[in-house]
């Protein structure tokens, strides 16, 4: 078992490895390394819409996908598949991305990706028995940003470090000249790195759907 087995299983989905990690003894009884699995570039959202769950008209799409494709890969890969929603009990998706190097607090207080910077999404996690070969840690991209657009991107000022004011976000959501609900969360927009990720707007406004 490898990284790179896990990423060609998961290749014709459009899911990349967005991380990994070492679990503690016991934290996933029964396995030693968790991978964490999210969208890969803009061929991701195509594929999608034309999946099944997409179209049918029933609620959760995204979820009820991945929760099937993600599933079907666990258990061809021998290992347990874990998700970042249907709690209680909610798996812990944010301090495993800590934890895998590759993710950190952003100067917004949302976590920024080395690879997709403030667009970085979590659609489950592959835990597998084998205590997997990992690379080093990435570079916290904010580290190297000039002028952290991040910061005065948000038109009320919502994102703060340490304070996520989401009543004045929502609030101004329908207001004329916010384009965040078309296009996407404006200060996810701004970091330099979400925009050489490719999301298509297409498919921030699909999940800003569920925001409000």
């Amino acid at each position: 078992m490898s990284l790179a087995r896990i990423e060609d299983r998961m290749a014709c989905h459009h899911l990349g490895v967005m991380g990994a990690l070492h679990l503690d003894e016991g934290e996933v009884p029964g396995h030693a390394t968790l991978v964490l699995l999210g969208p890969a570039g803009p061929e991701f959202w195509d594929h999608f819409t034309g999946c099944s769950e997409y179209r049918d008209e029933r609620p959760d799409p995204m979820d009820r996908w991945s929760t099937r494709v993600i599933t079907e890969a666990a258990q061809d890969l021998g290992g347990r598949a874990l998700f970042p929603f249907g709690g209680p009990p909610w798996q812990p998706f944010l301090d495993w991305a800590r934890r895998s190097g590759r993710a950190w607090p952003s100067p917004v207080g949302l976590l920024v990706h080395d690879a997709a910077g403030l667009m970085v999404s979590y659609r489950g996690a592959i835990a597998v028995p084998d205590r997997l070969d990992l690379p080093p840690d990435g570079a916290r991209p904010c580290d190297t940003c000039t002028g952290q657009p991040c910061l005065a991107a948000c038109p009320v000022d919502a994102l703060r470090p340490g304070a996520y004011d989401v009543p004045a976000c929502r609030a101004d959501l329908d207001r004329a000249g916010n384009d965040c609900r078309a296009r996407g969360c404006a200060v996810r927009r701004a970091c330099p790195v979400s925009q050489s990720h490719g999301r298509p707007e297409a498919q921030s406004a699909f999940h800003m759907g569920y925001f409000g």
